[in-house]
């Protein structure tokens, strides 16, 4: 299955509805690895303005090479949000996120107009443009043994609970998302109600204009680039970093590709080849879902590899 939207990217993909709005939320989106980073640097650097991250890992302080953060020379280059800015023990939500970045672009909003989003946490994202519907709090406990009990048993455990738990989340789903299925199966057992119920799709308005671009690449050669970056992840220290992680390995932060692979290793239940080989499988697959997700979302597609060096004219046409 080819991992390129259906429809053929654009060449100029700013939406001509937004083009003269201000203030507006520029959003670079798509799966990892695809050079998210670097474009969404290069966009800020031409606005002088600041970036939002929008991935649900890069946030921990704790968290660096296993979830390719930007490195310190990316992150002097701009000013960036939500990253290096909560800790591990920190349970963050989507809701959470929805808050911070509105604060955030409120802030930005005070000195430019412009606002530079980037990552591929699609859920923080939709959060973000459209808000979400509240959901009653829930037990932390029952979030903490669920989780447990995931990592002991598998996601062939945790779908097939969820599948007896919430048939109508099963239906419409995630099914392949151990964090929304997790999520799903805590919000039944500590409200009574599915998660599908709860959500009633309310859009909320927001005061400033939103552009969503997504970045494309072949399937082979963002494959290529997900493979090349966990070798380098494992060059530069992934193995120590995951081990010091290791007494921590319940928490829902380390409930990630990179880390659970790795947990594994240490508690003898793979080899190292094999954890390193499903990094890479599970990084693959992960990608997969991003560009599902955000070809649903109704982004505007680029080829990464040819995104404008023009970008006055690209942005201002």
């Amino acid at each position: 299955m080819s991992l390129e939207p259906e429809s053929t990217p654009s060449q100029f993909p700013l939406p001509r509805r937004e083009v003269g709005v201000r203030p507006v939320c520029i959003i670079i989106a798509g799966p990892t690895a695809s050079g998210k980073t670097d474009i969404a640097i290069r966009v800020a650097k031409h606005f002088q303005t600041e970036i939002i991250s929008a991935d649900s890992r890069q946030c921990y302080k704790e968290l660096n090479i296993g979830v390719a953060k930007p490195s310190a020379a990316q992150l002097s280059e701009v000013p960036h949000h939500f990253i290096n800015s909560h800790s591990i023990n920190d349970d963050l939500s989507a809701a959470d996120f929805e808050g911070y970045a509105l604060s955030a672009a409120e802030k930005i909003f005070e000195k430019n107009d412009v606002v530079v989003m980037c990552g591929g946490t699609g859920l923080y994202i939709k959060a973000f443009c459209e808000g979400l519907d509240p959901i009653p709090k829930i037990d932390p406990g029952i979030k903490s043994r669920l989780t447990e009990l995931y990592r002991q048993q598998g996601l062939g455990w945790l779908q097939s609970e969820v599948e007896n738990a919430d048939p109508l989340f099963w239906e419409k789903g995630e099914n392949q998302n151990p964090h929304r299925l997790l999520r799903a199966l805590e919000v039944m057992q500590g409200t009574g109600t599915s998660l599908i119920s709860l959500q009633q799709n309310q859009k909320k308005q927001r005061n400033f204009g939103i552009v969503k671009i997504a970045l494309d690449l072949p399937r082979e050669t963002l494959y290529e680039r997900i493979n090349h970056r966990v070798d380098l992840m494992r060059q530069e220290g992934l193995k120590d970093e995951a081990r010091n992680l290791f007494p921590y390995k319940a928490l829902n932060a380390l409930q990630t590709v990179g880390y659970r692979e790795l947990f594994d290793f240490f508690e003898g239940k793979i080899s190292e080849e094999r954890a390193f080989e499903l990094i890479k499988q599970n990084t693959r697959h992960y990608a997969k879902r991003q560009v599902t997700w955000f070809k649903k979302e109704g982004f505007e597609w680029i080829d990464a590899n040819r995104f404008p060096t023009d970008l006055h004219g690209w942005f201002h046409r």
